[in-house]
């Protein structure tokens, strides 16, 4: 079946734009199957990949945040919304939708790329979420870039990217043809030099108090189920310090993380974009479906792994305010 266009809400009521693949029998409780994109991807890039997951028996629903493809305004430069508004809104709103597709309650997973790994921290309802499939899942500092190419890293996305976005109001990345053009609030939270991710928001327009700071990081207890992380040797942003640093937030669930070398697999590159292009159907692919279908690991998978058990939850975990800044 092909995707079929859908809109719904955010959780502070933004229009939101995506498409979904069904299956016909709406009354089986088949898992639903969340793609978050990554920092200023269309959803459409990720299609090949998600009719690969509805061919094996899952829904899926992949949408753009706020300011991005099928959820672009049509003044990009009056929005400011940034990496806080595309997870405890956007995101938020995705997995509501999801979780209550064809009427619910369904089973839902997410499959996280670059950035849209980490945003499900951010949303409320992760703790509904069964299991998490990331690809170079991080959140982008600058110290963790790879060695060989950081300052490259530096100067394009934490000097001229800032800087367009002062003169233009938003980054024009699409005439770049670096990526589509992207919200400042989300350039403001791309450029933070801060090694912990709350501490983006501790001072400028905006800034968020200490307790709610804190409340972030504590949020991302909420997800109890398992995580998959993978990431590849010649990423240069989800390098395994980025990934290990991401995931040493997710304390209450579960966590894998398989590293993988393009030569072990027989090919000579992946980077940090290719895992959704079809050519990796019959070698990467499975990796996901696998994991998404059994929750667990492909027998001797090729790569260096690495586990970390869920820690005991707390009595309470603080629930992030919903509310923009």
């Amino acid at each position: 079946m092909d995707a079929r266009p859908v809109s719904f809400p955010a959780a502070d009521g933004y229009p939101l734009h995506g498409f979904v693949w069904q299956h016909l029998d709406t009354a089986a409780r088949r898992p639903v199957v969340l793609i978050n994109p990554a920092t200023s991807v269309r959803c459409r890039y990720y299609h090949r990949f998600a009719a690969y997951l509805h061919a094996h028996g899952f829904d899926v629903l992949c949408y753009d945040y706020r300011g991005i493809g099928e959820s672009r305004p049509a003044r990009l430069e009056t929005l400011d919304a940034g990496w806080l508004e595309w997870g405890r809104l956007d995101c938020e709103g995705a997995l509501r939708h999801a979780l209550t597709l064809d009427g619910g309650p369904r089973p839902v997973q997410v499959v996280g790329h670059s950035v849209g790994g980490f945003l499900i921290g951010l949303a409320p309802s992760s703790a509904q979420v069964e299991r998490v499939f990331s690809m170079g899942a991080q959140y982008a500092h600058w110290r963790d870039y790879a060695p060989g190419r950081r300052l490259e890293l530096l100067f394009k996305w934490h000097l001229v990217m800032p800087a367009l976005t002062r003169l233009r109001g938003y980054f024009p990345g699409n005439s770049l043809g670096w990526l589509e053009d992207t919200p400042r609030g989300v350039v403001h939270d791309w450029t933070a030099r801060h090694p912990r991710f709350e501490d983006t928001w501790r001072r400028g327009p905006r800034r968020l108090p200490a307790a709610e700071r804190a409340a972030l990081a504590a949020g991302f207890g909420r997800l109890r189920g398992p995580t998959l992380a993978l990431s590849v040797s010649d990423d240069e942003f989800g390098t395994i310090p980025a990934i290990r640093r991401l995931l040493a937030y997710y304390t209450h669930s579960p966590r894998t993380h398989l590293h993988i070398h393009p030569s072990s697999i027989g090919e000579a590159a992946i980077g940090h974009f290719a895992f959704f292009h079809s050519r990796y159907s019959t070698n990467l692919w499975p990796l996901a479906l696998h994991w998404l279908q059994e929750g667990r690991l492909l027998p001797s998978p090729a790569g260096e792994l690495r586990q970390w058990p869920a820690e005991p939850p707390p009595l309470s975990v603080p629930a992030a305010s919903a509310a923009g800044c």
